[in-house]
């Protein structure tokens, strides 16, 4: 908390910015990372958390769209994989190759033998970066993935992509801390509420959600990387530009693990869309929809999840179907979609994909970022900085690398140190991996001061919330280096417990209540009863905030679901080519 008033303190004091970012999800957090790190006096606001919209509801996936390849879009396919190949590299700890299974049945649009022709065209695409596509029997399917329902199939073919080790929110945060470590002055819940062009500055009305407090700031450019929000603070700013977004609803299930092996199954559903079920730890998580709506905060409904819980029963050979029982948690956003304004309200959505576009108004230094995706998030940051520079900002260090994993010197030193303190063998017995591998994904550089907590107290290294992996250490670099404001901030995106733990027990957690006094000092208990209260348990599910409580079986709290479900026939089947 002393880290985020410290940082509306700066925000306030009067100073000039080269930059302020509005918006914290993906998008911001690069370009943040990358002006700072090059020099820019930068600073970033979001109304909520830092990915606290579409940023933490993906699939977890770094892929590079092999769904586009029967759209014809080869360009944006080679352009993705190429940027996924580049996570790889300089994330090796986070960003890791994964085998995509996919299963074809009898009837669909394409012959398996085709797809796995296909697939190889893909890894060309990739620069031959993964390994290469295969095409196993169904006999070797049965032996390998016994919980895949082969009776209908005709073939299998099988090739790579990557996914987040941990939770895409977590990755968005890291971006934001490299900013920070650059200099950016970056707070949450910070919303703008104006916006006026005097002379050769922006004064940006600002607002701390938390307290109420408001002032100006003043920045000689502006970038709008709102994300679902953007075409709203477009027009708060008075800005017409040539992209604006459409928004697509989809969601995920959590369940308990499938399968023990670390593959993504992947299907296409009863419209002819891909359909997975995602490794996560000891869960897996299953979808997804694609819904047009019109809310940014768009809710689950129960077609929503039985959409999900009918399509994965229909693929998978289960001793017991799948049920609302089941589901540990569920994630349900939007995705925004670049369109061009002159495309008309009815345009044709089969050429629709997560690529971004960026429009600037140069002479007033404005910027606003339309769609966009994780695996595309450097070229995002590059691009705007050169935008920037454009606009007369001056780009101090040009040539430095901003994103990335440390160095191996930083790396070396790291895990030679646990070596010496022995730490992997404080790694809890139910622990999926050493405690040092685990630190050293997550924080990297910070991870070398957890180890001094450890060395102070080997307490610091106990798991502190039961059934989850977070030692009482990393709680405690939490509380003093990642802005979590709400209990949410922590269990939700800082790290990934409520996606996959339920709610009840982590009510029931003896430790939470620690965790929060570490985080939240002598706000402990209100930082607690604000997050059971704001995430109420409905049929034994746990549901986020904006969202509203899951709905019963046969109900629905998502205002536009009428209009949806009368023109589900025609729109679903346009989204065929979207995904996360």
């Amino acid at each position: 908390m002393q880290l985020r008033q410290s940082n509306i303190d700066r925000l306030a004091d009067g100073a000039v910015y080269d930059t302020l970012i509005i918006g914290g999800g993906i998008n911001g957090a690069v370009c943040a990372a990358a002006l700072a790190g090059r020099g820019v006096k930068v600073g970033l606001v979001e109304q909520g958390d830092f990915a606290g919209m579409t940023s933490m509801w993906s699939s977890n996936l770094i892929w590079g769209g092999i769904k586009y390849m029967e759209s014809r879009d080869f360009k944006l396919v080679r352009e993705l994989c190429v940027s996924r190949n580049h996570l790889i590299k300089h994330y090796p700890s986070t960003v890791q190759e994964i085998r995509f299974l996919t299963t074809i049945t009898k009837g669909f649009r394409w012959n398996p033998l085709m797809l796995w022709a296909g697939t190889w065209i893909y890894w060309l695409f990739g620069n031959c970066f993964t390994r290469v596509p295969r095409l196993p029997s169904l006999g070797t399917i049965n032996r390998e993935e016994p919980v895949i329902n082969t009776k209908s199939a005709t073939g299998c073919f099988e090739y790579s992509d990557a996914f987040l080790h941990d939770n895409d929110a977590r990755f968005v945060w890291n971006f934001v801390r490299t900013a920070m470590n650059s200099g950016c002055v970056a707070a949450n819940y910070v919303e703008a509420t104006g916006f006026e062009r005097q002379g050769k500055l922006w004064h940006v009305g600002l607002r701390d959600v938390m307290s109420g407090r408001e002032w100006t700031v003043k920045a000689k450019t502006l970038v709008n990387a709102c994300g679902p929000l953007a075409d709203r603070t477009n027009a708060l700013a008075h800005k017409k530009t040539e992209h604006s977004h459409v928004l697509s609803k989809g969601i995920h299930l959590i369940v308990d693990r499938i399968t023990p092996n670390k593959r993504v199954l992947a299907f296409f559903d009863e419209d002819g869309r891909l359909f997975f079920a995602i490794p996560m730890g000891t869960r897996t998580c299953i979808g997804t929809t694609d819904t047009r709506t019109e809310d940014p905060h768009a809710a689950i409904t129960d077609d929503d999840v039985k959409f999900v819980l009918d399509n994965i029963n229909a693929r998978l050979s289960l001793d017991k179907p799948l049920d609302r029982d089941d589901i540990i948690a569920t994630r349900c956003g939007v995705r925004p979609l670049a369109v061009q304004n002159t495309s008309g309200g009815d345009r044709d959505f089969l050429q629709l994909s997560r690529k971004h576009e960026i429009d600037s108004d140069i002479d007033q230094g404005f910027i606003s970022i339309f769609g966009g995706k994780l695996t595309d998030c450097i070229n995002v940051g590059e691009e705007i900085v050169d935008l920037v520079k454009t606009m007369g900002i001056d780009i101090r260090f040009p040539d430095y690398r901003w994103y990335g994993e440390p160095v191996d010197a930083v790396r070396d030193e790291f895990f030679h140190q646990a070596r010496l303190m022995k730490l992997d063998d404080y790694t809890d017995a139910s622990a999926s991996e050493p405690l040092s591998t685990r630190l050293w994904r997550r924080y990297a550089a910070h991870a070398i001061g957890i180890l001094e907590y450890i060395r102070e107290d080997p307490r610091q290294a106990e798991i502190l919330i039961e059934g989850t992996e977070y030692i009482r250490a990393e709680v405690r670099q939490a509380a003093r280096r990642e802005m979590i404001t709400k209990l949410e901030d922590f269990l939700r995106r800082r790290s990934k417990i409520s996606l996959v733990s339920r709610q009840e027990t982590i009510r029931q957690s003896a430790g939470l209540m620690e965790a929060c006094e570490l985080l939240f000092g002598e706000d402990a208990r209100m930082r607690f009863d604000e997050y059971f209260r704001d995430h109420p348990v409905t049929n034994g599910i746990a549901r986020d905030p904006g969202a509203g409580p899951l709905p019963a079986d046969g109900a629905t709290n998502d205002p536009a679901t009428e209009h949806e479900k009368a023109s589900k026939d025609q729109k679903e089947g346009d989204f065929e080519t979207l995904n996360w």
